[in-house]
């Protein structure tokens, strides 16, 4: 008998790991087909830290040399903060479209979407990193990365990437339309990235708006990823970072198949 349940649980993560695998190329072919999101993974990042570099360059003195030197981790972090948040209008999308009942009609595991969706952002995201460092090192940025400091930093953006998409996630399911997403998410990502050392030193900011950079997710991580990749002070930002993002995963990923589970049941 213990047999048996051990075989049927096996046979269950079995199933619905193969579902996954389904939903991942799904979503991944989306991305591929979709010149869009091809043209905003490749463009988008490159904008950003261009136009950063040139704006306020010559205006900010930083720690880590060239400002292109500081900025960097600041825009690969954000970049992957507002990437992330594509799970949530991609579920908004298949739960508006009707797309999510014909699965229902399937023997399929109900995680399998949220999977497919999270795991293609993880793809998407990890390629927009790759390009902005290779734009980094065009226009000047000069990395003092080892080569387990490169692991480290693969490991703190792919956790990082994937507890705000779970987050995003519990938002696609939420929200109503697809347009509520996008200003949720908007609501959300935005003062959290621009209230951050992601582009200037908190401590130049005013009190108030100080104590809430110094102590919020964003912040943390782009002092982590600044450390790794110029050698700046690591401080307990690393710590801080893999705290914050295993607690939101914690709480999201549960929550998220909860809710998802709950919505497609009505």
């Amino acid at each position: 008998m213990a047999v048996k349940l051990v075989f049927r649980k096996q046979s269950k993560f079995i199933l619905a790991l193969s579902d996954s695998l389904v939903m991942i190329r799904r979503s991944t072919t989306h991305i591929i087909r979709n010149t869009d999101q091809l043209l905003g993974t490749f463009f988008q990042p490159i904008m950003f830290l261009v136009l950063f570099t040139a704006v306020f360059g010559g205006a900010i003195a930083t720690e880590g040399g060239s400002y292109i030197n500081f900025l960097l981790a600041g825009i690969i972090v954000q970049t992957l903060a507002f990437g992330s948040t594509t799970t949530a209008i991609a579920v908004a999308n298949d739960l508006k479209r009707g797309i999510v009942d014909r699965f229902r009609a399937l023997p399929m595991s109900n995680l399998a979407v949220l999977n497919g969706h999270v795991v293609s952002d993880l793809f998407r995201n990890g390629i927009s990193t790759v390009v902005m460092i290779i734009a980094g090192l065009v226009i000047g940025f000069r990395p003092t990365v080892s080569p387990l400091e490169w692991l480290a930093l693969i490991g703190l953006l792919a956790l990082f990437t994937l507890s705000l998409s779970w987050l995003s996630a519990i938002l696609g399911v939420v929200a109503k339309s697809v347009e509520g997403v996008q200003w949720l998410t908007f609501v959300i990502i935005f003062p959290l990235t621009f209230a951050s050392s992601a582009f200037v030193d908190p401590s130049t900011m005013s009190d108030w708006l100080r104590v809430f950079a110094e102590n919020q997710p964003v912040t943390h991580m782009v002092d982590a990823v600044r450390s790794l990749l110029i050698g700046t002070p690591m401080g307990d930002a690393a710590m801080w970072s893999i705290v914050w993002s295993v607690g939101i995963l914690v709480v999201s990923m549960p929550l998220a198949a909860w809710l998802f589970k709950r919505k497609t049941a009505q």
